[in-house]
């Protein structure tokens, strides 16, 4: 495998590459028709092929023999229950599920929102509605009725899955109440409410009329076998939320989908059959659908589910015992969690408490990584770290290493490449192509590769001008980047990230590098506020490691001389705050567009994907403290 000629043949011989990856998954009707135009003249990839997702992640292992094989691992720590499934097992739960849905009179493009914790029911919802053609959205569990409502009457689904209760570390979130609030507000009804009770505790008062109980409907249902669906039939809606506006309903097809998944497990993350890969991911998010599921189960890896936190479930070892409990090859997860782990445990003595001989690979994206946390990783646990970049709208990797041979090189704070079938270019504002070392926006030739969106859901319109209008037969990713003379990729952060100090732009990104490189930092968000004089000015807000005593007066000198050393005056970084937290969404990314607006003493709206809600009094405590010391 030569990385050079694979990416060549997939950009100059596509429809000969993308059938060849094709050949790889089992299709019911191979496709001869490679690239086409849809109704909207938008590429769609093997549209005279047939397929169906459930098949391929479970069907097909059992008729290959590998029916014993455990196919999922439910791990919860809190709630102190652990379970597997084999692929018998698996297809038994779902396709029983799945008779349950047809039982309700849901057919083949109908939608179904699965509104779900980490549990495995979770996973057998969505394979279920694959299984039957039915278009599933997955809304990540604890969302407030708003976000629901937005999503029933946006993609109008026949059914809802639920379940009574999610766990956050030692608190339950009730989801009936959230739900029923959804229903009463909602314009589209919802025809059927299928409920999954926890037991976790007694429920009786959260449940309402009208609900149908998940095991009991299951239990009554007969199975129901797969049903072939074409190429870009939607397999699901994902919608991406925002802090102002109507969220987007990604859709995502289902043969260029399951091509493009096969393709990075096999190129990408360089796991084999068999092996076990643990994507440390809600399902409600991208790299939930893609690598906690469907990824892994078509390249029959035994899958985790992992209900729990980095740390306090019950430390910051809980991470370390997944791995070595059920001897995973790979794990994939966002670098705000390996940060967490190192402030809590900044030695890593938890990890030289289990067997990590098993883990070959470590996958980070969802943020840019910072060089301090890649160094730490490697110095304690002892195996590679590796960043790499995607989006939701692509459904897989779109900057990555090749990691199948051994020969693949990382550069420290890259993304690494652009991944076959994606032809990556960094602009300038009037759309010229940009020498190395130049930083820019990111942009990707079109056609996109398999597996990437198909739009957004009834609104063709929204997805040309959200993504393909700003540069003429490009995909706009609203990410800056730099390029260098080896063709690395540098990710510097959403192009909004950009700052203008007195005329000179720069990037927040590689200030977050310097103020993350001090000793006592465990991480770090850079923005830039608001200034009367310079326009705007960067403003570093720092969390401590654990066990720090450095005053915050010494450390803000500390940081600005860094950043004064590394990057120059030029910066003007004088502010530095010192949090208990930064704000996050679920998913773990810092919300620094929250962050900027706060310091700006701006009207700013609670996104909905926050983690924790209390942190807003707590960082305008913090500003306000920090402000009158400044005075």
């Amino acid at each position: 495998m030569n990385y050079d000629q694979l990416f060549s043949d997939s950009i100059q011989n596509k429809d000969a590459f993308w059938k060849k990856q094709a050949g790889e998954i089992s299709w019911f009707k191979f496709p001869q028709q490679i690239t086409s135009a849809d109704e909207n003249n938008y590429n769609q990839w093997f549209a005279d092929g047939e397929l169906n997702m459930s098949y391929l992640c479970i069907d097909k292992h059992i008729e290959d023999g590998f029916g014993e094989q455990i196919a999922v691992v439910y791990d919860s720590p809190v709630t102190d229950q652990k379970q597997t499934y084999t692929f018998h097992q698996l297809k038994n739960e779902v396709s029983k599920l799945a008779g349950a849905l047809q039982s309700l009179g849901l057919e083949k493009g109908d939608t179904a929102v699965i509104y779900m914790p980490m549990i495995p029911q979770t996973l057998f919802a969505m394979l279920a509605c694959a299984r039957i053609g039915v278009i599933h959205n997955v809304v990540f569990g604890g969302f407030a009725p708003h976000e629901l409502v937005v999503r029933i009457d946006d993609c109008k689904p026949k059914v809802m899955i639920t379940a009574t209760a999610g766990v956050e570390i030692t608190k339950r979130i009730p989801y009936l109440p959230l739900v029923e609030k959804a229903i009463e507000l909602a314009q589209d009804k919802v025809e059927h409410i299928i409920v999954y009770n926890r037991k976790l505790v007694e429920n009786k008062h959260e449940m309402f009329d009208g609900i149908i109980d998940y095991e009991e409907i299951v239990s009554q249902s007969e199975p129901a076998d797969y049903i072939p669906v074409e190429s870009n039939h939607p397999l699901y809606l994902l919608y991406t939320s925002g802090t102002t506006g109507k969220p987007k309903g990604i859709v995502r097809d289902t043969g260029g989908y399951a091509t493009a998944l096969k393709f990075s497990m096999k190129y990408h993350y360089g796991i084999t059959e068999g092996e076990t890969f643990w994507a440390a991911s809600d399902f409600g998010w991208a790299v939930g659908h893609s690598y906690s599921v469907y990824g892994t189960l078509i390249n029959r890896n035994t899958t985790i589910i992992f209900e729990g936190k980095p740390i306090l479930t019950p430390d910051a070892g809980t991470y370390w015992r997944i791995i070595s409990e059920y001897k995973v090859a790979a794990m994939f997860t966002a670098p705000t969690a390996i940060r967490a782990i190192k402030k809590e445990d900044p030695n890593g003595e938890l990890v030289k408490k289990y067997d990590l001989s098993h883990l070959k690979k470590q996958f980070l994206a969802g943020e840019r990584c910072d060089v301090a946390t890649l160094d730490w990783f490697e110095e304690h646990v002892g195996v590679p770290a590796i960043d790499h970049w995607w989006q939701t709208e692509s459904g897989s990797p779109m900057l990555g290493l090749l990691t199948a041979n051994d020969d693949y090189k990382i550069k420290r704070a890259s993304a690494g490449k652009p991944i076959p079938g994606y032809d990556i270019e960094v602009f300038d504002e009037n759309g010229y192509e940009l020498a190395p070392h130049h930083e820019g926006y990111l942009v990707i030739k079109l056609p996109l590769a398999p597996g990437a969106m198909l739009g957004i859901w009834n609104d063709f319109p929204r997805f040309k001008s959200s993504y393909l209008s700003q540069f003429e037969g490009y995909y706009f990713s609203g990410d800056g980047a730099i390029v260098d003379e080896d063709g690395y990729v540098f990710i510097t952060g959403r192009v909004d990230d950009i700052i203008n100090v007195a005329g000179h732009r720069l990037s927040t990104s590689e200030m977050e590098e310097v103020v993350s490189s001090d000793p006592h930092v465990a991480e770090c968000a850079v923005v830039g506020i608001e200034d009367a004089l310079k326009g705007q000015i960067p403003f570093a807000t720092v969390v401590l490691k654990s066990g720090t005593e450095i005053s915050d007066t010494d450390l803000e000198k500390q940081i600005v001389q860094n950043v004064r050393e590394k990057i120059g005056a030029v910066a003007c970084l004088k502010n530095v705050m010192v949090v208990k937290r930064l704000p996050k969404t679920r998913s773990g990314k810092i919300l620094r567009k929250l962050i900027r607006t706060m310091l700006d003493d701006k009207d700013f709206q609670i996104p909905s994907t926050i983690d924790d809600e209390n942190i807003i009094d707590e960082l305008q405590e913090k500003i306000k403290f920090y402000k009158n010391i400044a005075k």
